[in-house]
């Protein structure tokens, strides 16, 4: 469908010439390289010695993750990588071990809160006697007082008391319930005092980081220029040298073909170019309009098709919105994806991919919206009255629900195989899909009519049809027709597979109604604890009402996606799509964007 038609490009020129070719044809981003040469890797130095790819890495990730950026520097004339580098590692080093001296402090500071601030007096303070401080869990409070020391409880809470005992030394294990805490020397106000100390010194070297987040940009550029020379340096070891003259070879797509002559005339450079042989097996481009391609990074992610297969994108992108709202099943759930994505709306733009996904997102909301509407349940509650006219559906009846989600599965799985029947179209081999096609036609017919008459007849014809057309072998020779009669009773072992198949997609109807039971159920909790507590039963009612659909919500997008895709990339690509190949890569440059925030 949107698999772009490639050819296989070869370039010879000049190897005085190599490096800035190689580095044109970077530029130009149109070739996926094939290597011709197997030479082992080379230690290529891209960045200055005093800079490791890494700490330039490590260098980037902590600049971003700054909340607040300053505006970005694109002038390199006041740009010292090396010292910004090291400058900004050891702000780094010294904010880690700030932060961890704080947090520190910051629990010294909780656990002796309650004791309260003073100095102790030393051993001379009390004429000898020193003071001594336990922890005492409240139910063990009796225990303390059975024993003959001088104690006194500082603080109480809930669960514990705080109890200074008076001694020359420190009491027996026996004396006291719990053994002794220990408070440390330092009085609570100078803790105090260093914990705002750190506080100031940390605020300093985090308005240090800020501003050297100015030049994120050009770090990130250093960065990029640095794996580009890599890329470009490791394509130069793939070409075939010979001598005065190199070639390099790649796939490029054919539409293409103009701007690669132009750039191979504008280079002098002899170019070939040829179709895709018979058995070379190219790599995948695939071609979707923005508003769609959010179905191209599910099936990225999941599984390339073959070059010679097709493009199960725009399938995908529809078929796991409808699957991913009959899970969702509610249109209050909806409306707050909704706001879940236009709240993520500006920072998803930021990536080409990001677009994709929030395209893919705004049809999951819509879709979601409409059979929440459809099935009348706005956060579990029946549809206010000017919506009651367009619930068409009852989530509780269960025989129309499953009816649903068995035509919805059995037409995703016929158009998976009418897709086979079309890719295989002017070959005996296209009736065997044709044949399940009917196969799965005349069971849905017949159980939803609740007899077999004509359907015997339907079943009949597919199983004839796979048992005569699942082969490739010759038709001539008894011998081919008994290894295409066993070829054909193998494929019918997938029958089983098939009902199975069909039968898998009652999840939809199952996990909707279990996250509609849900939201009914959590209404119905928090209006009984609302009249059955008097006073604070409205808080109570808000807050299960929060918690319980916050909670529902979550598991209900989770199950959209896991199920929704299972049923596209598992069910749906057992029938249709059984060549998988590999991503087209373009020999290109890194882009680096300027509004970093």
């Amino acid at each position: 469908m949107s698999i772009l038609t490639l050819e296989k490009a070869t370039l010879v020129g000049l190897t005085a010439d190599k490096a800035l070719v190689l580095d044109r044809l970077q530029a130009l981003g149109l070739l996926h390289v094939i290597p011709l040469s197997q030479a082992l890797p080379e230690v290529d130095e891209t960045l200055p010695e005093e800079v490791l790819p890494e700490q330039l890495q490590q260098v980037i990730r902590y600049l971003l993750s700054c909340p607040q950026k300053r505006r970005q520097v694109t002038a390199e004339r006041h740009f010292d990588l090396v010292a910004e580098v090291n400058a900004t590692l050891e702000n780094r080093k010294r904010r880690l071990a700030l932060q961890e001296k704080l947090d520190f402090l910051r629990k010294r500071i909780r656990d002796l809160e309650p004791w309260g601030s003073f100095e102790l007096p030393g051993e001379q303070g009390l004429a000898g006697y020193r003071l001594w401080f336990y922890l005492v869990p409240n139910y063990r409070m009796p225990e303390v007082a059975k024993t003959d020391l001088p104690w006194s409880v500082v603080h109480r809470d809930n669960r514990h008391s705080y109890v200074a005992v008076i001694a020359e030394a420190e009491p027996r294990a026996n004396q006291m319930p719990v053994p002794r805490t220990h408070t440390g020397s330092i009085p609570l106000h100078r803790l105090r005092r260093e914990q705002e100390d750190l506080e100031i010194e940390l605020e300093s070297l985090d308005a240090e980081r800020e501003a050297h987040t100015r030049w994120l940009y050009l770090l990130q550029r250093s960065l990029a220029g640095s794996q580009d020379r890599a890329d470009c340096a490791d394509v130069s070891r793939q070409t075939l040298d010979a001598g005065e003259i190199f070639a390099i070879q790649g796939w490029f797509a054919a539409d293409q073909r103009e701007a690669l002559e132009q750039f191979a005339r504008s280079e002098g450079l002899v170019l070939v170019v040829e179709p895709v042989g018979a058995e070379e097996r190219p790599p995948t481009l695939l071609d979707n309009p923005d508003v769609l391609a959010g179905g191209e990074e599910i099936v990225r992610f999941y599984q390339m098709p073959g070059y010679r297969a097709w493009d199960p994108s725009r399938v995908v992108f529809f078929s796991f919105a409808a699957f991913f709202a009959m899970i969702l099943g509610d249109a209050g759930y909806a409306l707050l994806l909704g706001a879940v994505l236009v709240f993520y709306w500006s920072r998803m733009g930021r990536s080409e991919t990001g677009r994709r996904l929030r395209i893919l997102g705004a049809t999951l909301t819509l879709f979601s919206t409409v059979w929440g509407v459809m099935v009348g349940s706005y956060f579990g509650a029946a549809p206010p009255a000017p919506l009651a006219g367009l619930k068409v559906l009852d989530m509780n009846d269960f025989d129309s629900m499953m009816r649903v989600s068995i035509i919805m599965g059995a037409g995703h799985l016929v158009l998976a195989n009418l897709v086979s029947a079309w890719r295989s179209r002017g070959r005996l081999t296209m009736l065997s899909p044709l044949g399940w096609v009917l196969i799965i036609l005349a069971g849905v017919s017949g159980w939803l009519r609740q007899q077999l008459d004509v359907e015997w007849w339907l079943a009949g014809l597919g199983l004839l049809q796979i048992l005569l057309c699942s082969s490739e072998r010759p038709l001539q020779g008894a011998r081919n027709w008994l290894w295409r009669l066993l070829d054909g009773l193998m494929a019918l072992t997938g029958l089983s597979k098939m009902f199975g198949d069909v039968l898998s997609y009652l999840r939809l109807f199952a996990l909707g109604l279990a996250s509609a039971s849900l939201a009914i159920t959590f209404n119905q909790l928090a209006g009984d604890v609302a009249s059955s507590v008097p006073g604070m039963g409205l808080f109570l009612e808000v807050l299960i009402l929060l918690l319980g659909h916050s909670l529902n919500f979550v598991l209900a997008v989770v199950s959209g996606v896991i199920h929704g895709l299972r049923l596209n990339l598992i069910e749906f690509y057992n029938w249709s799509l059984a060549d998988e190949g590999y991503a087209f890569q373009p020999f290109t440059k890194r882009e680096v964007n300027p509004w970093i925030t």
